[in-house]
């Protein structure tokens, strides 16, 4: 094969052509699930990852709250309360659930059917705006405390763990990419609400956990370890300056809302001490219509859950999560659901996507961090005051760190690539087309419903329309099912097929006993599996 004349090329080195091997478990975590830091270095850890959870705890509230005609005093003690309930899923999740360091908070995917019971017509003839948002909060515990049966019968029942199953490498992708890539809206175009705050946090983050661990070797490890610590008070002081120095004494009121740092009303609204307790708001009311979209949220926030628990488990260095393990998680989260809606949170319970990406920036994935975590949740949702002034923090502060954190989850997904025939036209159709899809459907419902002022799905009957806008408004779970469907149907009995889809990589976590590392990593405390066998 060698042209004529010279010698032949001399032959290449045998490593230059060997490829990076398959990890089950990703190396490089300093601190995996069963080995916690020292004690001083898991507080500060847990900390940071309060202050992390604590964007999407602030924004959803202050989104909802006076739409349904709250005031501050309102918005304040529904923050405070979603708060507490965070904290003690977090720690149910981390004892019984998965055993994962996995941080369970508010969800946008509740939003949708939050939105719809607020538009409801019997609220709208309300005169006093506090009855109001009553009425609206306890019909969305209603609502919450229905919807929180799907997750809790589906997960404890086993029903998910025959669904896992047939999940192999390549239709995990999509949807673990679409968990973190799909939320790209909530990133920049948060950041650029107000550029002058956002960016330089977005851009000291990058340097403080890229470059600088690089730079200066004595501290390698702190400075990207703590970024998030070392950055937020540095830009969040700057936002102070701009707004006491009068740089946003004549800007409009929506950069003012943005930009300044006196303008959440959360700190004079908050009450120094006070414990949230279950049915604070009253009784809650049922509606059938509302608890079925409620329903829709919850059965799309358990695929949403499953593919960031998988991101968890791969930067936690856990081995693949076993299905009966997964689906016993789901279960808790249901149980997490129903204690939004006794505690009346105005929202639904989830993974949280963002800290799942700071166990990959920090490459620590110890459960005994996240519990911390969990206790600074409840610690400052009953101190009020003191938790008000880190909930003041102006929202494109934490857009920027989504920019990371959701980037590092849906690079999660890309690889369980590692497992697959890329070389397949099978595997290109499948991985392609699902992607696609889980990017275009969804923004063809955005797009209808922005215009039209309701999605495209406009029968007479309310609920059947939140459904179908609630399933198909979701990233992640128009990509996880188009995956799931065509990788479980397409030349499944194909000899080759099984290789290239991964499936085999995975096949001796089908079952909790078929590997020795289950055991090390998601056993159940208090010799809890002598009741609660896993299978």
């Amino acid at each position: 094969m060698a042209g004529g004349g010279g010698g032949a090329a001399p032959a290449p080195k045998h490593d230059e052509l060997t490829p990076h091997p398959v990890k089950d478990q990703l190396p490089g975590v300093s601190y995996c699930i069963t080995s916690p830091p020292p004690w001083p270095e898991a507080i500060l850890l847990g900390f940071q990852h309060y202050l992390v959870m604590l964007g999407t705890t602030v924004i959803i509230p202050t989104a909802l709250v006076p739409q349904m005609g709250g005031n501050n005093e309102d918005k304040a003690v529904v923050i405070q309360t979603l708060l507490f309930v965070a904290g003690i899923n977090t720690l149910l999740q981390s004892f019984f659930g998965t055993r994962l360091p996995a941080v369970i908070g508010g969800s946008y995917t509740f939003v949708v059917p939050t939105i719809s019971i607020i538009l409801a017509g019997r609220y709208a003839n309300e005169p006093n705006p506090h009855t109001k948002f009553l009425r609206i909060m306890r019909g969305t515990q209603g609502a919450l405390i229905v919807a929180s049966a799907l997750q809790i019968i589906v997960g404890f029942s086993g029903l998910w763990r025959n669904v896992a199953r047939y999940l192999s490498p390549l239709s995990a992708a999509p949807l673990v990419m679409l968990v973190g890539f799909g939320l790209y809206e909530l990133g920049f175009p948060s950041v650029a609400k107000c550029v002058e705050i956002g960016l330089p946090e977005l851009i000291l983050l990058v340097i403080f956990a890229m470059y600088l661990p690089h730079a200066i070797h004595m501290m390698k490890s702190i400075f990207d370890r703590f970024a998030v610590l070392f950055t937020i008070p540095i830009v969040w002081l700057y936002a102070y300056l701009l707004t006491v120095g009068g740089a946003y004494r004549n800007a409009p009121p929506k950069t003012q809302f943005h930009c300044r740092t006196d303008r959440s009303g959360l700190i004079g609204g908050a009450p120094w001490i006070r414990v949230p307790y279950p049915f604070q708001w009253g009784a809650p009311t049922f509606d059938a219509g509302e608890a079925f979209a409620m329903m829709a949220a919850s059965f799309v926030a358990l695929v949403e859950s499953t593919g960031a628990f998988i991101a968890v488990s791969r930067y936690a260095s856990a081995t693949p999560l076993p299905p009966s393990v997964l689906s016993r998680g789901i279960g808790w989260q249901g149980i997490g659901i129903l204690l939004d809606g006794l505690f009346g949170t105005g929202n639904g319970s989830s993974v949280s996507v963002e800290n799942s990406g700071l166990l990959a920036l920090t490459r620590v994935g110890s459960r005994r961090v996240v519990q911390i975590s969990a206790g600074f949740m409840i610690f400052f949702s009953i101190l009020g005051k003191f938790g008000a002034v880190f909930a003041s923090i102006p929202a494109p502060i934490f857009a920027a760190l989504y920019c990371i954190f959701f980037a590092y989850v849906g690079s999660a997904g890309l690889g369980f690539l590692q497992f697959c025939n890329l070389n397949s036209f099978r595997t290109k159709f499948i991985l392609g087309f699902s992607v696609f899809m889980g990017l275009s459907v969804p923004q063809y419902f955005n797009e209808y419903t922005s215009v039209a002022g309701y999605g495209p799905v406009h029968t007479h009957a309310r609920w059947f329309n939140d459904i179908v806008n609630v399933i198909f408004s979701s990233k992640a779970f128009v990509a996880g099912f188009v995956a799931y469907l065509l990788d479980n149907t397409v030349h499944r009995h194909d000899g080759s097929v099984r290789k290239d889809r991964g499936y085999h990589w995975w096949d001796k976590f089908r079952s909790y006993r078929t590997d020795t590392r289950s055991e090390e990593f998601y056993s159940l405390p208090f010799n809890l599996n002598k009741f609660f066998p896993s299978v």
